[in-house]
């Protein structure tokens, strides 16, 4: 086994021939089924609840309510219950929950829970929201305990800023052109083919769940603290799960069913119908950005100020975390001289979103692309030697004020170059004045965006087994990606010199691995590879004393060479692993090793931060997309006629599998930039509940990718390699809203191009895009008061 082999996934039968075992599979005997009584309106005052009707029918074992969680959780903020206490604050929010022998049973008693709500108006929109005489969503915000250092304001749930240099003395100079640009963008589902589901049981003490999730730790703590019991006194245990995407990175149903399991002494199960994914899961954020920026003559950015508005929903949920990203997805790829970035993540009376592949990214990608865009067209600059004038590189400092290695973004430009002629477009003419031979226009684009992979702690133990093979115990969940089925074992096997059918990877338990932050950000095969590594070399130190023993020689004479140890100058005098573990076990013991690996920080620019959960980029990567596209001007359809990427891997482990996941990316990122769009009425009820309404790319929708992975780039990740699951869809919408914006003359400002969107855009329909309700002053839109933010990153005024 070796670095760069195209290790085949070991799932892939069983998956494709549907004998996985998902949560979802799952009915142990004597089970209870659970329904969710959930709120008819978006906002309100509850005035009574009465239960008694439901509790009655034949069958139900058991209802809980607000009064049996009393208990808040949150990431930053703990703003949130596990029901709608006092306070309705979204559409579908739970109101109560029923155990019942069937779920016909459950959901009939559903039907009978009585509550009598007092309605408010909701406030849908973040324009709505951030009105000076808005309601409070949360009028009790004050006193919600707060774990990480932050701003926040009624109903602004969080703040994160970033503040390096003197903005406006920048844009006070008679020598730059100033460019002001208006984006919104809209949610998008997950749509992982597995709901949010969970089995729970409360036996001698103790709860334990098994459960769909990427986050098996988290779910551990905000079931403790939801049921105020110990962290210890709760078990998660996750097999395959079908899907997640970043909307299983926060517990979702698990509360319930163990408290209905302990009131019960019964096994409970839940599971969401694909309408209520569709009515509540955790979609990316929808958003709103206004950005200006301040050229010099030369082309250099001497100045940027952004806010970024990002629809948090009725809780603040992962969106208090991720407004800290805007500092790298906006702020990454170019060098700045001054700038002050801004995102708040806003309440409004509608389901709370969360986390989504690349997070943010998307949105801001596509944002800095078209406003990138409008200041070559304001300035007369080609775009792409903009582009080299100021992609950051070796040495370059970004809007942090961290100072970034390698020289990545240039070589990869170069590389597109060579890609591009290697793969031509689908042959369908020549193009002559902007419109193929059939008549539709014709538009092209070349974009680059940045990401990093969220590093943060893991732990991993490798048991020598007396086979010679190993087992891994970690908290890692495979999740569809093979991440846990492809790059852990081969980083093992590679470490170990064993052959990779040899590597076992047991399922996530929080009672038989140590602790890790979750599967998302890009981070299973650099942090879960590098806890691997260390436990692996723990392995290999332990061997050497045990091959010592058994060959009668001195450790310091002995070396690894092709899976086994030999004596260094006799290559004939040869331990196996084999014979080293069964030595092992029948002198000393089992041998095993554990390791851990994390973060190793940044040096940034002290002060020039602020409501930030991450410290900095821990280990930037780039991509390139190159996109053609046909734009029929009568309909609006977009045909994608040629799709090509230059990813930076750092090392890649498996080839084909970082393939496959950039493959998926962009399929996903095509629906994010053309198909899907979840709209909410004026109730506050999404109007998209179920996949017939909500439209997901298709079969024909899948277009070729022409991939070039590229190598090389600093990393210390396991091997050299960086993540590769993320960053595939970072640069989707930016690249087919900029070849739009090639074939239609037209300023481009919202995501989804949907067929109307475009027809609407080619006619001229709607007037530009303004966002008035956001200033094109960057101090007037901070909570946080701005002098001090100022001061702490050591500008003067």
């Amino acid at each position: 086994m070796s670095i760069g082999h195209n290790a085949t996934r070991r799932d892939g039968p069983d998956k494709v021939t549907g004998r996985t075992r998902f949560t979802i599979d799952t009915y142990p005997t004597r089970v209870l089924h659970t329904a969710l009584r959930r709120s008819d309106v978006a906002a309100g005052r509850i005035t009574r609840l009465d239960t008694t009707r439901a509790l009655a029918v034949d069958g139900v074992r058991a209802i809980i309510t607000a009064a049996d969680a009393p208990g808040f959780e949150g990431i930053g903020v703990r703003d949130r219950k596990l029901f709608a206490d006092r306070l309705i604050r979204y559409y579908g929010e739970p109101l109560a929950a029923i155990a019942a022998e069937t779920q016909e049973i459950a959901e009939h008693a559903c039907k009978l829970i009585e509550v009598d709500v007092e309605p408010y108006d909701p406030i849908v929109r973040m324009a709505q929201s951030v009105a000076p005489d808005a309601r409070l969503i949360h009028p009790d915000w004050e006193t919600y305990e707060q774990t990480e250092p932050g701003t926040r304001a009624g109903n602004v749930a969080w703040e994160a800023t970033v503040v390096r240099g003197d903005t406006a003395a920048a844009f006070a100079r008679d020598d730059v052109t100033v460019v002001e640009s208006c984006f919104d963008t809209g949610r998008q589902n997950q749509a992982y083919f597995e709901p949010r589901v969970c089995i729970a049981t409360f036996d001698d003490g103790r709860y334990t769940v098994e459960t769909s999730t990427q986050v098996p730790w988290t779910v551990r703590t905000v079931v403790s603290e939801l049921l105020d019991v110990p962290e210890s006194s709760v078990r998660v245990v996750v097999p395959a799960v079908g899907g997640a995407f970043g909307g299983k990175f926060e517990a979702a149903l698990e509360a319930f069913a163990a408290i209905l399991a302990k009131k019960t002494r019964r096994p409970v199960r839940i599971a969401n119908s694909r309408q209520e994914e569709m009515l509540t899961a955790p979609a990316r954020d929808n958003a709103e950005i206004k950005i200006r920026s301040a050229i010099d003559r030369d082309g250099h950015i001497v100045g940027r100020e952004a806010t970024v508005l990002m629809d948090a929903g009725a809780y603040s949920g992962e969106q208090g975390f991720l407004t800290a990203m805007t500092a790298y997805t906006l702020g990454g790829i170019y060098e700045l001289g001054a700038v002050r970035l801004v995102s708040q993540a806003v309440y409004t009376n509608t389901p709370p979103t969360g986390a989504f592949r690349s997070c943010n990214g998307t949105y801001n990608s596509f944002a800095l692309e078209l406003h990138t865009q409008e200041i070559c067209t304001a300035t007369g600059i080609d775009k792409d030697r903009f582009l080299r004038i100021n992609a950051v590189r070796d040495g370059s400092v970004n809007a942090i004020g961290q100072r970034l290695d390698g020289d990545i973004i240039l070589p990869m430009l170069d590389r597109m170059q060579t890609l591009r002629e290697q793969t031509p477009r689908k042959a369908l003419g020549r193009v002559v004045d902007g419109k193929l031979p059939d008549g539709r226009l014709y538009g092209s684009s070349t974009v680059v965006a940045g990401w990093f992979v969220f590093v943060g702690p893991s732990a991993c133990t490798v048991n020598l087994n007396p086979d010679g093979g190993v087992t891994v115990v970690t908290s890692g969940v495979e999740i569809g990606s093979g991440s846990m089925m492809q790059s852990i074992p081969q980083i093992v096997a590679v470490s170990l010199g064993i052959p990779f059918d040899d590597v076992t990877v047991r399922a996530a338990d929080t009672d038989s691995a140590g602790y890790d932050v979750g599967v998302g950000g890009g981070r299973t095969t650099v942090s879960l590879g590098g806890a691997s590594t260390a436990a692996c070399e723990e392995v290999r130190k332990k061997m050497i004393i045990v091959a010592a023993d058994l060959l009668e020689t001195s450790p310091d004479d002995l070396k690894f060479i092709d899976g086994a140890v030999q004596v260094t100058g006799i290559p004939q005098i040869t331990a196996t692993i084999k014979q080293i573990a069964r030595h092992a076990q029948n002198r000393f013991g089992p041998i095993s090793g554990s390791g851990s690996f994390n973060r190793k920080g940044v040096d940034r620019l002290p002060g020039c931060i602020a409501g930030h959960m991450v410290d900095g980029i821990e280990m930037p990567i780039y991509t390139v997309h190159d996109c053609e596209i046909a734009l029929d001007h009568e309909t609006g359809h977009i045909e994608i006629l040629a799709y090509r990427t230059v990813q930076d891997v750092g090392r890649a482990i498996n080839p084909r599998a970082i393939g496959g996941q950039i493959q998926g990316g962009i399929v996903q990122g095509l629906g994010y930039a053309i198909h899907e769009e979840i709209t909410i009425d004026a109730l506050g009820r999404i109007e998209q509940t179920g996949f017939e309404t909500y439209r997901l790319p298709g079969v024909s929708d899948v277009v070729p990718i022409s991939i070039d992975l590229f190598e090389g780039a600093p990393s210390y990740g396991p091997l050299g390699a960086k993540g590769a699951g993320e960053i595939p869809i970072v640069a989707v919408g930016s690249a087919v809203a900029s070849a739009v914006a090639s074939a239609s003359g037209k300023r481009v400002q919202s995501l989804p191009l949907t067929p109307p969107r475009v027809w609407a855009l080619l006619n001229d329909i709607d007037p530009p895009l303004s966002l008035d309700w956001i200033s094109s002053s960057w101090r007037d839109n901070v909570v946080a008061d701005p002098h001090t933010l100022e001061r702490n990153a050591g500008v003067k005024r």
